[in-house]
């Protein structure tokens, strides 16, 4: 209630009235109800507010009371400081994903902005060109005319070996024999079969299929080459497995000279800067006799003395 010396300004809330001529439910006058009670009580919080921020104490200072994080005073709490981005993750883009729609098209743009037609038809044709990639070639209703693997002789085969290394072999064959069948990296090939990179990297040479490297995005991408299709061509490039294992074990000797060539020479330079060295510390140490005054003695010899060893040698004198 009220009291006698309140502020004439304060807002009061009328009592409830009684609704006059007017066909209300039961709910609508519990709800009218409700929510005249919560106005009083958001109106009783207001004035709460106001005067407990102009009240205060028995120093002439406000009151002790918790500083909201949204007031504008100096004491008010600060916010956390943002967390610095990691520059090695490398240049980015902000967007606000609450502003973009989606065109359709492959790629969101901002509201407002026209959204160009040409992009928008180019696109969708290079996602229709990338879906007709990966599709898998139809199959025939005349068992005859489906390829069929050269193992087996089954339907199922595996549609990416026919794509890229022009194989005919089904997923069982091909995980049964992986010594005909697996998949070799261009290092492998290098170091086993002494092919060159210009002979790798041509692909109608030898099809090879591309991978994303396993160790690092950025890093260029994986060459994988089949076996069959690799060990044919070192046959034909060399003559025979055992040529090629004869010119492996000679560059295999051929680096073994090299490398002991280079470490007998390595210990020839190491010994003549030990001689160096040895030969330099003599000569520093080689001592040069300073004599003093040739001294007579009572035989009538003169000597002379070393003032730094102590060293003398026998002067006569014409």
């Amino acid at each position: 209630m009220d009291t006698p010396g309140a502020s004439s300004s304060r807002f009061t809330t009328p009592p409830p009235r009684e609704p006059q001529n007017l066909d209300l439910t039961p709910e609508q006058v519990k709800r009218i109800e409700l929510n005249r009670l919560k106005a009083k009580a958001r109106q009783r919080e207001r004035e709460e507010q106001a005067s407990s921020s102009t009240l205060t104490n028995a120093n002439g200072k406000r009151p002790l009371g918790v500083v909201p994080a949204t007031s504008t005073s100096p004491t008010a709490p600060k916010p956390p400081p943002k967390l610095k981005r990691d520059s090695r993750l490398g240049k980015y883009f902000e967007y606000d994903l609450s502003k973009m729609v989606n065109s359709k098209g492959g790629f969101l743009v901002e509201d407002g902005k026209e959204v160009d037609e040409d992009v928008r038809a180019k696109e969708k044709e290079r996602e229709r060109q990338r879906a007709m990639q990966n599709l898998e070639p139809p199959i025939m209703l005349d068992p005859k005319l489906n390829p069929r693997c050269n193992e087996c002789n089954s339907m199922d085969i595996d549609h990416t070996y026919k794509k890229v290394f022009g194989c005919l072999v089904c997923n069982k064959c091909k995980n049964e024999k992986p010594e005909k069948y697996s998949l070799l990296t261009k290092t492998e090939c290098k170091e086993d079969y002494l092919l060159t990179d210009a002979e790798l990297r041509d692909q109608e040479l030898m099809p090879h299929l591309l991978k994303a490297n396993p160790h690092k995005s950025t890093f260029a991408n994986m060459m994988l080459f089949l076996r069959c299709q690799v060990e044919d061509f070192a046959w034909k490039k060399w003559g025979s497995p055992e040529a090629l294992d004869a010119e492996w074990q000679r560059r295999v000797d051929e680096k073994k000279k090299k490398k002991n060539k280079k470490f007998e020479e390595s210990l020839k330079e190491l010994r003549r800067r030990t001689r160096e060295t040895v030969w330099q510390k003599r000569k520093d140490k080689e001592h040069k006799h300073i004599f003093g005054v040739v001294e007579k003695g009572p035989n009538g010899v003169g000597k002379q003395i070393c003032h730094e060893c102590g060293f003398s040698i026998d002067v006569e004198e014409f």
